[in-house]
Parts: structure tokens; C-alpha cells; sequence
């Protein structure tokens, strides 16, 4: 297994003897923490943005997540306000006091997304843009980093690691589903991905159960099989009326569904973080030695 991920050497842990920490704003993924981010596919408007951003923050999340540019797969779809959703988003992070992910699509683009959003995301569509992997590395702000729907992990990987030679050692790894031959869902969840990507690499891993699932109902179970496997936080779709979203409404939470999932992952969370303090992991090995 080694051999399949040797051309990858920075993101792997023998890089480095601890595990990386990035931080967005005053939030610590990959500290230990369960960090969930939220909020809507596409942002629409001021009241839909900001409403969101108070709704998931009174439920738990830590950081508010909202499209403003959208790479659909139709032409005839909503691309997204541009710059105009980013300010709304400046104005939601004021209002809400979370801190901001955004999608940046063009190494064009990567400056003026950068001036208004915390951590830059790079899309599965994405993320093998080398020369857009390279501008939002260089631009200083932590990366979300999408794996892309047909990738390999050492592909994706590989992608990390153009990050990490560009002077950029915060990535956050996003496992969001893969393309296979099943079509009773959207995409197939690969939560192996998330086992073996925290055994090999040092850097933070968190799943996006929306876009894997691409029905809502299948979401919270998703969200606790992600937590149950180690993942560092969530990435999950919420909208006050998601039967209305302009975009990913099928695979969107409710204010309430969202409420109920969070709830249903505190107990979940709750053996994560035992399992990662060192006093109760070394209890656990003292009686697995016995």
C-alpha cells in the first residue's frame, strides 16, 4: 500500500511526527474537535444567507459555508451571483460571527474570493486544476480540497500535495462521494476513504454526506457513518426552504432537519473525542492489554 502513495511525501505522516491543525479564523480543524460546516448550496439572498448563518450557528456549526460561484453541470442553470454572493457572505459572517468557506473556480478569481472568504474551496470539478490548486495555495488562506468524483485517493493526494509545495501546509481533505456503476444514488460515499486517508496522512479529513447521498433523507445517517469512521468535521447543505433552493435542493437540509441531525451525532461525536484523548485511549490499550 505505501508504493501506491510514494509521490506523495509531504501530505504523508511520515512528513511530520503530529498531525496538522488548521485554523479558520479562531476554529481548529484536525485539533480534535468535531467541526461541522453549513449552510446553502448557492447563496440566493441576504435574508436566505443570513437567516442560515444564525440557524446552523444556534445548532452547533462552526463555520458557514455558501456558493457564490456554482460549477453546474447544465449551462442553463444558476451560476451563482459572482461577487455579489461574496459580499453577502462578508455581510452573513458579520451578522453571524462564523467564519466563511466559498468555492473559487478560477486561478482568475482567487484574490478577489480571498479578500472576502476564510478558507477557499476547491471543487471535485477542480481538483486536478493545477494552475488553480497552485494560485489558491499561494494566496495564504487554508484550503478545502474537494476529492474529485472519478479520482484515485493517490490522485488526490498528489492534488494536496501541489498545495503543500506552493508554501501552503493548511488543506483540509473532503471525501464528497465517488462516480461508480451504481445509479441508485448520486454518488457512492467512500468512507474507506476516510479510514485510510487519517492512517496515512497527517492532514485534517471531513466528508460531505449531502453531495454523497444526493437525497436528503439518506444525509444524518451518512453524517454519523462519517464520524463513527474519524473524520475531523462535516460539510453539510442547509436552506430555510430547500424544496425552493436555486440549487441542490434534493440533497439540502431543512432548518429542522438539520436541528435533528445534530442532536443524533452528539453521542457519536462524544466516543470520537474520548477515542482521540490521549487518558482515555491509553485506558482503552491498558484494558485491550489485560
Amino acid at each position: 500500500m505505501a508504493r501506491a502513495f510514494w509521490r506523495v511525501p509531504e501530505v504523508l505522516k511520515s512528513a511530520r511526527r503530529d498531525r496538522t491543525i488548521v485554523r479558520v479564523g479562531d476554529i481548529e480543524i484536525g485539533a480534535g474537535d468535531f467541526v461541522t460546516m453549513a449552510g446553502p448550496c448557492s447563496v440566493e439572498t441576504d435574508i436566505q444567507l443570513i437567516s442560515t448563518a444564525c440557524h446552523v450557528r444556534s445548532a452547533g456549526a462552526r463555520i458557514l459555508r455558501g456558493g457564490a460561484f456554482k460549477p453546474r453541470s447544465s449551462p442553463y442553470a444558476f451560476q451563482g451571483h459572482g461577487l455579489a454572493g461574496l459580499q453577502m457572505l462578508a455581510r452573513a459572517r458579520e451578522r453571524s460571527g462564523l467564519p466563511v468557506v466559498t468555492e473559487v473556480m478560477s486561478e482568475c478569481d482567487v484574490a478577489m474570493v480571498a479578500e472576502y472568504a476564510d478558507m477557499l474551496q476547491i471543487g471535485s470539478r477542480n481538483m486536478e486544476n493545477f494552475a488553480l490548486l497552485e494560485a489558491a495555495a499561494q494566496s495564504g488562506k487554508p484550503i478545502l480540497l474537494k476529492r474529485g468524483m472519478v479520482a484515485t485517493l493517490s490522485d488526490f493526494l498528489r492534488s494536496a500535495e501541489i498545495v503543500l509545495e506552493n508554501g501552503n501546509p493548511n488543506v483540509i481533505l473532503c471525501e464528497r462521494g465517488i462516480r461508480t456503476f451504481e445509479t441508485a444514488l448520486r454518488n457512492t460515499f467512500d468512507v474507506s476513504a476516510i479510514v485510510l486517508l487519517k492512517q496515512i496522512s497527517h492532514l485534517p479529513v471531513i466528508a460531505d454526506p449531502s453531495h454523497a447521498a444526493g437525497c436528503r433523507d439518506l444525509v444524518p445517517a451518512l453524517a454519523r457513518i462519517a464520524v463513527t469512521a474519524g473524520a475531523d468535521g462535516l460539510l453539510v447543505e442547509v436552506h430555510p426552504s430547500p424544496d425552493d433552493a436555486w440549487s441542490d435542493g434534493d440533497q439540502t437540509l431543512s432548518f429542522a432537519d438539520f436541528d435533528e441531525m445534530m442532536v443524533s451525532l452528539k453521542p457519536y461525536v462524544g466516543l470520537r473525542e474520548r477515542r482521540n484523548d490521549p487518558v482515555h485511549a491509553e485506558a482503552i490499550a491498558m484494558g485491550e492489554a489485560q
